[in-house]
């Protein structure tokens, strides 16, 4: 059964709602129009990928369940297409006790307040360290694109409390859905930096075309084989 995600909205003083409404009609039509193309190009890709690689979906899920004790999928709260909070599945990749574990290193604690990465986190378990590196705890997330809360291309996902740290292109970021993969998933991944991130997310979203989406998909593949800014 295809999991659904939870969602809820994101008190905003201006919703895209309300600017969309404002829009002249053309400019209404050519992005449905785009919006639809982009959700045929999301079926294309996920339904395949699923009926293809459904075997080593159950391998990874054994294998999270035989290392640590806890769920095998994790749910993570983030903040999608126009302020909806939803839950993005992920194969679990902590302990069960990280927060517990991350009370022990407090200078990590405040780095990753900071940059919302660690590159040597104490939580994640030794599948999890596997996982991670070829961005396989990733692909419960086309469940997420299927939901159409997510898209195969598109910004990097993000918490709720992050969205502050997009200062005025925040607006700008909540009229696209955020991805499985993206500019920044093929541009160093976690060695840029966060104003890096920002970057390259609002880069995506301001020059964005089908073009564009099939391009990035085409370079994720060595960049995730490579497994270069992956923790």
């Amino acid at each position: 059964m295809t999991p659904v995600a939870t969602k809820t909205s994101l008190p905003r003083s201006n919703s895209k709602t309300a600017t969309v409404a404002r829009l002249p009609q053309t400019q209404q039509n050519a992005q449905q129009a785009n919006r639809r193309l982009k959700a045929l190009l999301d079926f294309a890709i996920v339904i395949p990928t699923l009926m293809l690689i459904w075997p080593l979906f159950m391998i990874l899920a054994i294998a999270v369940k035989l290392d640590s004790p806890g769920p095998v999928i994790h749910r993570r709260r983030v903040l999608g297409r126009d302020g909806r909070i939803f839950d993005a599945f992920k194969f679990r990749t902590m302990y069960v006790n990280g927060d517990e574990i991350l009370a022990q290193h407090p200078k990590l604690k405040a780095e990753l307040q900071q940059n919302y990465k660690l590159k040597c986190d104490p939580r994640i378990t030794r599948v999890g360290t596997f996982l991670r590196k070829f961005s396989l705890d990733e692909l419960p997330q086309l469940f997420n694109v299927l939901a159409q809360d997510m898209s195969v291309i598109g910004p990097r996902i993000i918490a709720p409390d992050e969205i502050a740290k997009y200062g005025q292109w925040g607006q700008t970021l909540l009229t696209v859905m955020p991805g499985l993969t993206g500019l920044w998933q093929v541009s160093g991944r976690s060695n840029t930096s966060y104003d890096e991130r920002v970057n390259l997310d609002m880069q995506y979203i301001d020059n964005w075309s089908i073009f564009m989406d099939i391009k990035i998909l085409l370079k994720t593949i060595p960049a995730v084989m490579k497994g270069d800014g992956a923790y």
